[in-house]
């Protein structure tokens, strides 16, 4: 029988693997990510399941990042948090709580939405939406495509049209029997009309036809609409949390 803890590491390792981050090592148990751009997720240290002593591995990621230009960032989830006392300083700001959200599938339909297209690899449209909700300049936008290229397991791209384009777009990774939403994005004049509910619907769907047995995503705890959208969705669980440690910029 799995155990809460068992369950939330295995969450954990598959959002890993669905946000790879270009380029990363190992330190002490800990992993180090450093892909560029603003996404905090690729550019901070994550403890892995068993990871140790926390001290010299944020004082190796500091002199890392001092050494790349780049600002320290530690991402603390409550499932391994023996970062969080080594960093309690006014110089490591505290910023985006967020959920990991989980359902099982059961109950899924099994019929498709012809209104929303599903496929394995993002298409100009697709990307141009993402990257203006997301507001991505060149480097994020870059650093994105460099992430989809990097994955290694099964993944789906879900776009709901609408009369005048698309909607709202999703992509899903596939990590041993579960899914990975991710990238979940509406522009704002068109929200509140059932586009991402729409879209996210479908990466179920597709997931099930692949033998997933339930899904996954992370949103921040202070995104109500988001959370209310996913708890519709059958996202009810909160499986654990985690919050980022943020350094000052490099001098």
């Amino acid at each position: 029988m799995t155990s809460d803890l068992d369950l939330a590491w295995r969450v954990e390792e598959a959002c890993l693997n669905a946000w790879p981050s270009p380029r990363q090592i190992l330190l002490d148990g800990y992993l180090l990510r450093a892909a560029g751009g603003r996404s905090k997720r690729q550019n901070s240290v994550n403890p892995m399941r068993g990871s140790g002593a926390a001290e010299p591995a944020i004082a190796a990621a500091c002199a890392l990042y001092r050494s790349l230009g780049q600002r320290p960032i530690f991402r603390i989830p409550d499932i391994a948090p023996q970062m969080e006392p080594h960093l309690r300083t006014a110089d490591y700001a505290v910023v985006d709580e967020t959920c990991t959200l989980y359902r099982a599938l059961d109950g899924v339909p099994a019929e498709p939405d012809p209104s929303v297209t599903v496929a394995t690899t993002p298409g100009a449209d697709w990307l141009a939406l993402r990257d203006a909700v997301y507001q991505a300049d060149a480097e994020a936008a870059r650093v994105f495509r460099d992430t989809v290229a990097a994955l290694m397991v099964p993944r789906a791209f879900s776009a709901a049209l609408t009369q005048g384009g698309i909607g709202a777009v999703a992509f899903g990774v596939l990590d041993r029997g579960l899914l990975v939403i991710e990238s979940v994005a509406t522009p704002v004049p068109l929200r509140g009309r059932g586009h991402a509910r729409r879209a996210v619907g479908a990466l179920l769907r597709w997931s099930r036809t692949q033998g997933a047995e339930a899904a996954c995503l992370q949103v921040v705890a202070a995104n109500a609409p988001a959370r209310a959208l996913y708890r519709s969705l059958g996202f009810t669980r909160d499986v654990y949390r985690y919050h980022y440690r943020v350094g000052p910029e490099p001098a």
